[in-house]
């Protein structure tokens, strides 16, 4: 087990104060924040010099969680959580609790129940969602190894995770879109 203590009393201090910060996640390198700071949230459309208008991936330390942001969980979801082997972003069509600037246009939110341990950790000391959004300028690749992030990324967060070691075979999540009727859209494979 990595000791990640420092840089979680880092980077909670960070994120608390409406800071963004690089990390690795269970897919690829992310950009974060409190998933409920408004502002903190612009900060990262600035960054990644994106649209409001597109949405972010939440990312949560438990499925149990799910019952304090989705207004209705569809049964299904809680199968999909539980049979994934595979990191699985599930878009659900109403929330609440989070920034205003996270939901998509229709109200919908994309969460994902991370299996890494730091990002659990994190979630956890920090009390709230985070945000994870891939740690690049809108339009270019996403970066699934460290070396792959653009400088102009690294200038702009507050914070940098180092990590000791990285999946460098990262990729995206899957993407499941499900309706409020049982509808199920899939998104990315």
């Amino acid at each position: 087990m990595i000791n990640y203590e420092n840089a979680l009393l880092e980077v909670t201090k960070i994120l608390k104060s409406g800071g963004t910060i690089l990390y690795p996640t269970d897919t690829i390198w992310g950009i974060g924040c409190d998933a409920t700071n408004k502002e903190a949230v612009e900060k990262i459309f600035s960054i990644k010099k994106r649209s409001e208008s597109k949405s972010l991936i939440v990312l949560l330390d438990r499925p149990e969680n799910l019952n304090r942001y989705i207004i209705d969980v569809p049964a299904l979801a809680w199968d999909l959580i539980e049979l994934t082997d595979k990191p699985l972003t599930i878009i659900y069509p109403k929330a609440h609790g989070f920034a205003p600037n996270v939901y998509a246009e229709d109200g919908s939110i994309g969460i994902r129940i991370t299996k890494d341990e730091f990002c659990r950790k994190l979630i956890q000391r920090l009390g709230k969602p985070l945000v994870s959004t891939s740690a690049n300028i809108s339009g270019e690749p996403s970066p699934s190894q460290f070396s792959d992030i653009s400088t102009a990324i690294l200038k702009e967060v507050d914070y940098v995770v180092h990590s000791p070691s990285e999946n460098k075979n990262a990729k995206p999540s899957a993407i499941i879109k499900l309706g409020m009727n049982g509808e199920i859209e899939i998104l990315r494979k």
